[in-house]
């Protein structure tokens, strides 16, 4: 499944997604980088993908030829790895304390 960033609403689409495509619940772009597998906030541009142009509006329809649409699941696997490492970080600093 599919959802929008900006209102996470569903977005049935089973093709390339096209530069004008927009949400049918806000209006909202889809072709954006906040929709794409390979944005990762702290990576070089904010993107994963070596060889795509920087693109400076994130929420905002782009032209990048290596968009891919991330799925429900990869979202909510990119969190759960985002916590668990954060709990990890903090239950070795917790270790580390004296009391």
């Amino acid at each position: 499944m599919k959802r929008c960033h900006a209102c996470a609403g569903e977005i049935r689409i089973d093709r390339t997604v096209g530069r004008q495509e927009t949400c049918p619940h806000c209006g909202a772009d889809v072709h954006v980088c906040l929709n794409c597998s390979f944005y990762s906030p702290g990576a070089y541009n904010d993107c994963r993908e070596p060889q795509a142009e920087r693109v400076v509006e994130k929420g905002r329809a782009n032209f990048c030829d290596f968009f891919v649409f991330i799925d429900d699941a990869a979202r909510k696997g990119q969190a759960a790895k985002k916590e668990d490492a954060r709990s990890r970080l903090e239950e070795l600093f917790k270790k580390g304390k004296t009391s």
